[in-house]
Parts: structure tokens; C-alpha cells; sequence
């Protein structure tokens, strides 16, 4: 699907015109339960919020909101796809778009933490609150929860990500928890670490976020000890698809083999499925539903 140039001018005068517009497609949209089989497989266009533009060798492909957003009704337009985690602005212009019916919707919560900031760690919930996500059409939230010994900003980043879990929970609704282990990033950028031994205990911490874990789900990655990480809790995971890798293959194959895990239930994938190296995302997001499920 590519958004035409009438459709374009449409969008950005409804922005103008008729602000409510967006809110109340949202709350009118055509519902789904959150699971019909067991397994969930999920697009990620949450990145901007925090400015994080780039994908591969190119520093702002993300920032060309027409080329996210055609790549985003590509996935949503495939069957397999359950439905797409954003920002607000995201997520009103595919409402503007109709692209959100019978598909599930989940909402950004800590984007505070822009990337390459002193304070990044330090992840503030500037998008959507709990109380917002319930009331305004939505259907679940996700926090990012950068685990990093070595920066203060940890704290207040696990205080704030504790209270949402709560908050989402009383509203009996569900949250996406991402727990990833991080070197602080004074001097230079904050970094992932790749560790499994780091990873479970992240995995570990972020299963006991809150007064109840009845409505968390963890969003991880795929390590090369997926089963041992996925040992450390009970709860759901959804693999998180990460930056595209010089390998696609070996990508794909990673997924496959967490799926095996009996608690990880699907996918939540963003700039590896948005802007494939080969720049066919219809191929890549087929690929990627058949692995969440193969009858496809």
C-alpha cells in the first residue's frame, strides 16, 4: 500500500481542521481480544518519539514520516500482523489512515530518555500515561527499562516503570516491559551489552516491576541463551527485532529458535521489517508472520 498524494494533503489538513478527528476513530475502531491464538506479532514505529532516526548507514531514514507510514500499511495490511505499538502521533495518523481497525494498538509510555543525551538513561514518561491508553481507544502500553549500572538515571527509570506496571494492571490492561542491560553513557553514547548473564538478571528484575505482574509482558531479545533467559520468569516474551543486522538470514533464524521457547509467544519488530535491506517490506513482514506462525 503507498499513501497517494491526495491522501497525504488529506492527512495533514484533518491535522489542521479537524483535531478530534483522530481520537475518535480511535475510540470508534472495530476492537479484537488481545489473543486468538496464543501468540501476538507486533510492528514498532515507537523509535522516533526518542529520536532514534536511523536505520543502517542512513542516520534519518525514519524521519521521512511518509516513507514510515507506507511501510507501516504494508505490515498492518498482512493478516498475520496483530496489530502496531507507536507514539500519539503515530498512532492518530494511521487512525487518519483507517488502518487500525481489528488491529490491536499499543502505546508508547517513557520516551524521555532521547538518544544520545547525557541524561538518556534517565527514560521520563513523556507519551502516553496508563490512565490515556485505557481512555482513549488503545489497547496496551510498553516502557523501555535500560538497566545500567554505572548511571544514576537507572533509579528513577525503575521507579517510574514499577509505577506504570502497577497503574496498567488496576486498569486490567496489559504492558510490554523491555528490559535491556546498558553501560552508562558519560563518556560517549549509552551502549546495549550484550550478556546473557546480564540478561537474566534483567529479565528477573523486570518480573518483579510493580504490586502484580498479572498484565506484564516482557520484550526481549533474541539471545544466544534465549531458553536460559526465558527460564528466569513465567511471564509471556515477545521478541524485539532490534537494529537490522548485516545478515537478515541469521536474523530470521534467531527469531525461529526463540519461538521454541514455550513462553515467548511472538514478535514486536520495527526497523528491521519498516526498512529492510533489500527495501521489500511486504517480503519481510510476511516472513516474519510465518515464523510467529507457520500455517500462515
Amino acid at each position: 500500500m503507498t499513501i497517494t498524494d491526495a491522501q497525504w494533503r488529506s492527512l495533514i489538513d484533518a491535522r489542521i481542521n479537524e483535531p478530534t478527528k483522530a481520537s475518535e476513530l480511535l475510540r470508534r475502531r472495530k476492537r479484537r481480544s488481545l489473543l486468538r491464538d496464543g501468540q501476538l506479532f507486533i510492528v514498532a514505529a515507537d523509535h522516533p518519539a526518542r529520536g532514534m532516526l536511523g536505520v543502517g548507514d542512513d542516520p534519518f531514514a525514519m524521519a521521512d514520516r511518509r516513507k514510515l507510514l507506507n511501510a507501516l500499511l504494508v505490515a498492518l495490511s498482512h493478516e498475520g500482523c496483530d496489530g502496531v505499538l507507536g507514539s500519539a502521533d503515530v498512532i492518530d495518523e494511521l487512525a487518519l489512515l483507517g488502518a487500525l481497525d481489528d488491529k490491536l494498538v499499543f502505546g508508547t509510555m517513557n520516551r524521555g530518555g532521547i538518544m544520545g543525551a547525557s541524561w538518556e538513561l534517565d527514560d521520563r514518561m513523556t507519551a502516553y500515561r496508563p490512565i490515556d491508553i485505557a481512555q482513549r481507544g488503545l489497547d496496551g502500553g510498553k516502557v523501555l527499562l535500560r538497566l545500567a549500572n554505572d548511571d544514576a538515571g537507572t533509579a528513577p527509570t525503575l521507579e517510574a516503570c514499577a509505577r506504570v506496571v502497577t497503574e496498567m494492571a488496576d486498569l486490567g490492561m496489559p504492558i510490554m516491559v523491555e528490559p535491556l542491560p546498558y553501560r552508562g553513557g558519560l563518556p560517549g553514547p549509552a551502549k546495549m551489552i550484550d550478556d546473557n548473564d546480564l540478561l537474566v538478571k534483567a529479565v528477573s528484575i523486570a518480573s518483579g516491576l510493580g504490586s502484580s505482574s498479572a498484565r506484564t509482558w516482557l520484550k526481549v531479545p533474541a539471545a544466544s541463551e534465549v531458553e536460559r533467559m526465558m527460564a528466569a520468569t513465567t511471564l509471556p516474551g515477545l521478541i524485539l527485532g532490534g537494529a537490522p543486522g548485516p545478515d537478515p538470514e541469521a536474523t530470521f533464524a534467531s527469531w525461529e529458535r526463540s519461538m521454541r521457547v514455550p513462553n515467548v509467544r511472538g514478535l514486536v519488530v520495527g526497523r528491521a521489517l519498516l526498512f529492510p535491506a533489500d527495501g521489500d517490506v511486504a517480503s519481510a513482514v510476511d516472513r516474519a508472520a510465518r515464523i510467529v506462525r507457520p500455517t500462515l
